[in-house]
């Protein structure tokens, strides 16, 4: 048998811990960078690398708001996310040139939501034979690209939309 070694999975496996706050309300009073891993910020919402991916390139839509429902947000906020989600999906296939995407909101625990407290939007980028069953079958993702990699490529292309 043949190991996959994934090493950031134990960030994950430790960050797993419930914590005080919400990562999505925090994010933003950072300043954008590789730790950070904000790739672009308008009126509303914001769009960031998610720090856990399932493919190199997932970004997220986040809301400034805090709210698990998308009612609570505003038609201008729904609006915004669809427009980032249509801008986000030509940067990564200028960047990344995938074959298909999933985009979508998960709600709630039961809808598969990793932080069900505040309403996000996921752009997975995909690939004919993509490695996303890994995760199914070994809790395992395979990545070609560092988290770090992938900001600094993304980072470039929205700096010129």
């Amino acid at each position: 048998m043949e190991h996959l070694w994934s090493p950031w999975r134990m960030a994950y496996i430790k960050s797993n811990k419930k914590e005080s706050g919400c990562v999505f309300c925090d994010a933003p009073l950072h300043p954008d960078s590789p730790e950070n891993l904000i790739l672009f910020r308008s009126a509303l919402t914001y769009v960031i690398l998610n720090r856990f991916p399932y493919t190199s390139g997932h970004l997220m839509i986040i809301p400034y708001l805090h709210t698990a429902n998308l009612d609570d947000m505003g038609a201008a906020a729904r609006a915004e996310i669809m427009e980032l989600a249509n801008l986000s999906v030509s940067v990564l296939q200028k960047i990344y040139q995938p074959q298909g995407f999933n985009v979508g909101f998960n709600f709630g625990d039961a809808g598969g939501a990793g932080i069900a407290s505040h309403v996000h939007l996921h752009v997975v980028p995909r690939w004919n034979g993509d490695t996303n069953f890994m995760s199914t079958l070994s809790m395992t993702r395979v990545l070609p690209e560092a988290l770090e990699d992938s900001y600094q490529r993304l980072k470039a292309a929205w700096d010129s939309v």
